[in-house]
């Protein structure tokens, strides 16, 4: 039984991914592999489509929105605030204007670091594409640089060190572990920094090295560019300052709390730095937004579609973490020998593997799994981190939204826009990884 429910599980693994592929929605792909393991498993299909347990689809799938609906409901209202007023063009503008556009490994590296002051802020990584990829696009033309060039330099400031490997960022990813362990945002900061350092350090140079390469073969803005000339619309735009200062005033107001609050307040900051940072951007950019109640109602909206994308991988890797099939393979992974923080590596990276989805890895690891580790004596705050970190680890799967997003919107396709994506994802920060696994051997 065993043997042919592990058979099932890996099949809905290969099935799920194959629906991303084909460009099949994961509202419809994740219940449609969900029913793979089911058979295999011999599970109650109707029970466990429907059930309302944490371990059942439709449960999972309700308690992940319960429990995180309020930061994607906040999230979403800002960024679309930001967007709507044009600050995040400010700011991109800015940060151009200080590096300069004669360089192209200058220009890449100024996308790098607006990706990254954005998604540090608060801002989804989903908004920060459609802010950064027009810009990005009209300077590689410029420049004639390959277009294929834009994956380092963007998933390096959107998905790796910002995400979950720097200490206070507001991420869900970095929000999730605290409700299981009771740690805050800034949860082991010191391996931390050292990890974001050697995770920008490793991003930096392969930028770097895929730019060499791609000059080198003489590869031009056309070789993989599908050229749809695009205009940037001309508009007022509010000042550099007043653009960053709802972004600032998140991160102040997070880090503080994680610092300086209460058990409570810590759990709950990222909530009032949310809401202050949206108050702020409201009035700060009056003049700029034609119509702000509308511009809430389309951020408000627009948060219902990535929770519902994430809670549904979220139902699905549940329902495989509680089959038969799958105990074969957490038996393997959590008694691995050695450190006990290498095989919660492996167990979230593997998850996040099945479900494509980070948050949705943490929103499954750490409910069933976040005790065995405690009872192992490994710190909350390690757990946290090291949990976090490895959820970010294959987070650009073939059937991850957010690759599918990406693709979408630069013309790339898998062939020639997953390679360095991936390297760059995956990469840096696992590199950061061990760097915080052993410094805090260290510091311990």
């Amino acid at each position: 039984m065993e043997i042919i429910g592990s058979l099932g599980v890996l099949l809905a693994i290969i099935a799920i991914i194959y629906f991303s592929l084909r460009e099949i929605n994961i509202l419809v792909a994740a219940p449609l592999a969900t029913a793979i393991v089911i058979i295999f498993n011999q599970m109650n299909p109707v029970v466990t489509l429907l059930g309302k347990a944490p371990n059942q689809y439709m449960g999972a799938l309700s308690g992940y929105i319960l429990n995180y609906f309020a930061v994607f409901l906040l999230g979403s209202i800002l960024a679309k605030l930001m967007e709507a007023s044009g600050a995040t063009t400010a700011i991109a503008n800015y940060i151009l204007e200080k590096v300069g556009h004669d360089s192209p490994y200058k220009i890449m590296v100024a996308i790098f670091a607006i990706s990254s002051i954005l998604t540090y802020g608060g801002i989804s990584l989903f908004v920060v594409m459609f802010a950064v990829l027009p810009l990005a696009r009209s300077l590689f033309k410029k420049i004639d640089l390959s277009w294929h060039l834009i994956q380092s330099p963007l998933w390096l400031g959107i998905a790796t060190f910002t995400m979950t490997i720097l200490p206070g960022t507001p991420s869900i990813q970095n929000v999730i572990p605290i409700q299981y362990l009771n740690t805050s945002l800034t949860a082991a900061a010191i391996p931390s920094v050292l990890g974001a350092i050697s995770c920008v350090i490793f991003g930096l140079f392969y930028m770097k090295h895929c730019l060499n390469k791609s000059l080198a073969k003489g590869e031009t803005y056309a070789t993989y560019a599908l050229d749809t000339s695009e205009v940037i619309e001309e508009r007022e735009l509010p000042q550099f300052l007043p653009s960053i200062a709802p972004l600032a005033s998140l991160i102040v107001i997070a880090l503080a709390g994680s610092i300086l609050g209460s058990e409570f307040v810590k759990k709950n900051i990222i909530y009032i730095a949310l809401l202050v940072a949206i108050l702020l951007a409201v009035v700060l950019f009056k003049r700029f937004i034609a119509e702000p109640l509308k511009t809430i109602n389309l951020g408000a909206v627009a948060s219902i579609s990535p929770i519902f994308a994430t809670g549904s991988a979220v139902a699905f890797g549940s329902v495989v973490v509680t089959s038969v099939g799958f105990n074969v393979f957490s038996k393997l992974i959590l008694n691995l020998p050695g450190n006990p923080l290498i095989s919660l590596t492996v167990l979230t990276s593997s998850i996040t593997a099945i479900t494509g989805s980070s948050s949705g890895s943490l929103g499954i690891v750490l409910p069933n799994f976040a005790q065995f580790y405690l009872d192992k004596g490994v710190e909350p705050e390690m757990i946290h981190r090291v949990s976090a970190i490895a959820s970010n680890i294959f987070t650009v799967v073939p059937q991850s939204g957010v690759l599918l997003t990406f693709l979408a919107l630069t013309g790339l396709t898998h062939k020639t826009g997953f390679k360095e994506t991936f390297i760059s994802v995956a990469g840096s920060t696992s590199i950061a990884l061990v760097v915080i696994i052993l410094s805090n051997m260290v510091l311990h």
